[in-house]
């Protein structure tokens, strides 16, 4: 019978061939490689992550988790041949930091609900920051490096925790009409710099109604996203049956097959 190993086992002997990728007599490309040329594979690892999430597929979840895993032990490994740390300083930091910021767990504070818990981290998490002597804004902490959508919404909830926010979503619905008005001013004025301004003014109060309603503005995009290559390739199937062309076709025939589509779409269960 064989003896499946354990997930440390597994673990270290990913350590291993990465180790063994990056040494002398490895692997050329893996070699050559830096933090700078890495970053946008990583980037790309997370993304495929959240699609396989999104399209429920376990399996694929499973294959898309090893290569974002992979992409920790890459840097991991550049970093310690640089001198800077090891993939086990990595380990025990993020060990150290989940039980510290869980004291409720393996401490003696009490959290009875999600909101005591965010409490928590919060101020466990500012005591850190004081103890290392870094102090920082409200905004600060929320990361830059992330889509301007997750941005929005992070440094927003931030502002909002201590009392700049509106009060209902109705008023966040009126901001958006006084926005929508002062991009189309933007639109009379024929300026691109204005426009821009405006666009991202009217994003920003978008991603602060999705907020309000608690929808997650990022993943809701994706989903849109999603719906609409699946409709779109509708349309290009149904073109091909008809052995129709996009010129052939125009706007009136693919409005009707956009249509179909959403209406089959509609059509298909929860």
């Amino acid at each position: 019978m064989k003896i499946e190993s354990q997930p440390g086992e597994k673990f270290q002997k990913l350590v291993e061939i990465m180790a063994r990728l990056r040494a002398p007599g490895g692997c050329p490309w893996d070699r050559e490689q830096t933090f700078d040329s890495i970053k946008p594979y990583t980037l790309e690892e997370t993304y495929e992550v959240l699609d396989a999430i999104d399209r429920r597929d376990w399996p694929g979840l499973a294959e898309e988790l090893g290569d974002f895993i992979l992409q920790a032990v890459f840097h991991a490994e550049m970093a310690e041949e640089a001198g800077h740390f090891t993939i086990g300083d990595t380990l025990d930091a993020i060990n150290a930091k989940l039980i510290r910021r869980h004291p409720h767990v393996f401490g003696e504070e009490t959290a009875r609900t999600a909101g005591d818990v965010k409490r928590i981290w919060g101020e466990v998490k500012a005591a850190e920051k004081k103890k290392d002597g870094r102090p920082e804004g409200l905004l600060d902490s929320a990361p830059r490096a992330v889509p301007a959508l997750v941005e929005a919404q992070q440094i927003t909830s931030r502002a909002a925790g201590v009392g700049f926010d509106w009060q209902s979503a109705g008023q966040v619905i009126d901001k958006l009409h006084e926005e929508l008005a002062e991009f189309a001013e933007a639109r009379r004025s024929e300026s691109p710099e204005q426009l821009e301004d405006e666009l991202g003014d009217l994003l920003f109060v978008l991603v602060n109604l999705a907020r309000f309603v608690k929808v997650d503005a990022e993943q809701a995009l994706r989903k849109t996203n999603a719906k609409f290559r699946a409709r779109f390739a509708h349309i290009e199937r149904r073109l091909a049956e008809r052995g129709r062309t996009f010129e052939q076709a125009g706007i009136e025939e693919m409005e009707e097959l956009w249509q179909e589509a959403k209406q089959e779409s509609n059509q298909e269960p929860r």
